[in-house]
């Protein structure tokens, strides 16, 4: 089985909102994430993945943890391992997205939840939030 390891981040801004992301093609909301590069920490990955799919420059503030799960592409099933970090913002905005992401926006904790499509990335959010409110 193929392996893949991504790195992403749970951005928080100054009025306490995250941001989250619609994927183009298969219309999931989650948070900003993509694959380590050759070369790349997970740290490195998270903070371009936060930049490209999320539209803004965030800083790492801690480790939330991992998200494992399989999926097949082009008949293949692949092991993905996805490293998630806190993030607080720096800049930017997120309409300025690259192609992947068909939306990205900050919104309350609350209806992020609510928005969210996995049950691990909930989980993930949920950790975020207690590390962010210490």
């Amino acid at each position: 089985m193929k392996r893949e390891f991504s790195a992403g981040g749970i951005v928080f801004n100054q009025q306490g909102q995250v941001l989250l992301t619609k994927h183009s093609q298969n219309k999931h909301w989650s948070f900003p994430k993509g694959l380590i590069d050759p070369g790349q920490t997970s740290k490195q990955a998270a903070v371009r993945e936060v930049k490209e799919e999320g539209g803004v420059a965030a800083e790492i503030i801690d480790k939330v943890g991992y998200s494992k799960y399989v999926y097949v592409h082009e008949g293949e099933k692949v092991f993905k391992v996805v490293t998630y970090f806190l993030m607080k913002f720096v800049s930017g905005d997120p309409k300025d997205h690259d192609w992947e992401v068909e939306e990205a926006d900050w919104y309350e904790p609350d209806k992020a939840l609510k928005q969210l499509t996995f049950p691990q990335d909930k989980t993930l959010f949920k950790k975020a939030l207690e590390l962010y409110d210490k």
